[in-house]
């Protein structure tokens, strides 16, 4: 019994393994760019010129939305044996543009949160 204990406790090593993995989707949001758009002055050529083309554009009757957004997501983890434990952790920058009938810029708010994406064991929280 002993000798199976032994050979057991031998070979977790073997079978146990850690990970890490990123993901994105998209082009990251640029601050300063965005910065560089002025409500009531900056138009939708502007904006396109600056951001690239939007990953969404909403009609709002004569009025249109543009959204824009990138996605950063990391992941770790533990496999012990058959036993897996995963941690992801995803962020995401987004970005809502609003312009007028005559494609002027009127509003802009945006979260960049993408950057902040972290590594984490399984047990960790990386939120504190």
């Amino acid at each position: 019994m002993k000798v199976q204990t032994l050979a057991f406790l031998l070979l977790i090593p073997v079978f146990s393994s850690c990970f890490i993995s990123r993901r994105t989707a998209n082009e990251p949001l640029q601050e300063k760019r965005m910065e560089t758009l002025q409500t009531g002055t900056s138009t939708a050529a502007d904006v396109a010129a600056t951001l690239g083309a939007p990953n969404e554009v909403v009609q709002l009757g004569k009025r249109m939305a543009w959204r824009y957004d990138f996605t950063n997501a990391k992941t770790a983890g533990f496999t012990i044996l058959i036993l897996t434990f995963i941690n992801e952790d995803a962020r995401a920058d987004r970005a809502w543009l609003f312009f007028d009938e005559n494609s002027v810029l009127q509003y802009a708010g945006s979260t960049l949160e993408a950057k902040h994406a972290g590594y984490a064991m399984p047990w960790q929280d990386i939120h504190d």
